[in-house]
């Protein structure tokens, strides 16, 4: 391959900041890409300072002029990472997409279905690669499980299951002496900074994007219970959605952040006609397959076994006995965007799964939006609107 690729960040500055290490961290793995441009904090001087602390190249006080200085230069950033809240993801996608700039931007999308209808179409105006960060769905035998979908082992899929629950919010942590804690827990439940929904924005979209990425199908209508158990909460912390799919099958997505004792337990189980695939982050490098009247078949992680498709081989760091986790997902959304803009820069790249894009970021914010409508109107069926 050619030179490392230039990446810019935008947020993730900050010592209350969760995702931006991880994502800085995903970004180096491969040492493919380098940390070249950061418009890190919302505090202009504050901004540059922390660039220059994490390394980065070039420091900007904000991402206005991050994204019209960098694409002034011959060496200019090649993609843009967000990791703000999500209030501030629409701007910096938008005009890093008209710049020509790729993009991988945090989940959810931005703040609405109609901000992420006229991001898509700026996307496919300008033709650059986009990757919204459904981190889950980087984890290789979540890949595998696509392909052993999209290649008719479960047969027709009758159902989906797909979870999430947390415990962090089980009490009002935003209002909390913890800075760290109260930071990330303010802005998740405030409707300015995060959207119309909680804890259906912040993870349900993960389960539902397991109903899209490994089942290979879409939501076309909701009944959805979205509650807030925490008093004086604005959003709801708890969220539980039936869907009807467009093959005519029916998934349960449901997402919590009161369970205690849960720590980001997501999972998936797609229901067939021949069979059974089972997935959870709590026992991530092996994928379980049913079938009636047969022994279960375990699928595990490595880079050494014969069973992985060409495509999801790339994506694969280590020999088998050996765990992939929660940064090599990071890694694995951020090649997968670099080898797309390799290929448009005329490099040679490796065959690969394609990963969520923009499209997927739409979809779950209709998705989002439909369930928010038919908590409001006491769990009533809403049509959810379907993504070009």
């Amino acid at each position: 391959m050619g030179r490392k690729l230039r990446v810019g960040m935008v947020g993730g500055g900050g010592p209350a900041n969760f995702f931006g290490g991880p994502h800085r961290r995903g970004i180096l793995i491969d040492n493919s890409a380098e940390l070249t441009a950061g418009a890190l904090r919302s505090n202009p001087e504050e901004a540059i300072a922390s660039a220059k602390e994490l390394h980065f190249t070039r420091g900007y006080g904000d991402w206005q002029t991050m994204i019209a200085e960098e694409s002034k230069r011959d060496d200019g950033i090649d993609y843009v990472t967000i990791v703000t809240p999500n209030d501030a993801h629409f701007g910096p996608a938008e005009a890093a997409a008209k710049a020509g700039m790729g993009v991988l931007c945090e989940k959810p999308l931005v703040m609405n279905l109609d901000e992420a209808r006229r991001l898509h179409q700026a996307v496919k105006a300008s033709g650059v690669p986009f990757v919204v960060a459904y981190t889950y769905t980087a984890f290789p035998m979540v890949m595998m499980a696509r392909a052993m979908v999209a290649d008719g082992k479960v047969g027709e899929v009758r159902k989906v299951e797909a979870w999430y629950p947390q415990g962090w919010l089980a009490i009002n942590r935003e209002g909390t002496a913890d800075a760290a804690g109260q930071k990330q827990a303010s802005w998740r439940v405030d409707p300015t900074k995060s959207g119309a929904s909680g804890c259906g924005g912040d993870i349900g979209t993960h389960a539902y994007e397991f109903v899209r990425f490994v089942a290979g199908l879409t939501a076309t209508k909701v009944q959805a219970r979205l509650k807030t158990f925490v008093p004086g909460r604005a959003l709801d912390d708890d969220f539980t959605v039936l869907a009807e799919l467009n093959n005519g099958g029916i998934a349960t997505i449901t997402a919590s952040q009161v369970t205690i004792g849960a720590q980001n337990d997501n999972g998936f189980r797609i229901v067939g006609t021949q069979g059974t695939l089972e997935w959870s982050i709590t026992d991530h490098n092996n994928l379980k397959y049913y079938r009636g009247g047969e022994p279960v078949q375990i699928y595990r992680l490595g880079g050494m076994y014969t069973y992985f498709p060409s495509t999801i081989t790339p994506f694969i760091r280590v020999p088998e006995g050996h765990p992939e986790g929660f940064h090599e997902a990071l890694a694995n959304l951020h090649r997968c965007l670099e080898w797309q803009i390799r290929a448009k820069l005329g490099e040679d790249a490796p065959e690969h799964m394609h990963l969520p894009g923009i499209a997927d970021g739409v979809a779950g914010m209709a998705f989002i939006e439909a369930a928010v409508k038919s908590g409001q109107q006491d769990g009533a069926w809403v049509d959810v609107e379907p993504v070009e």
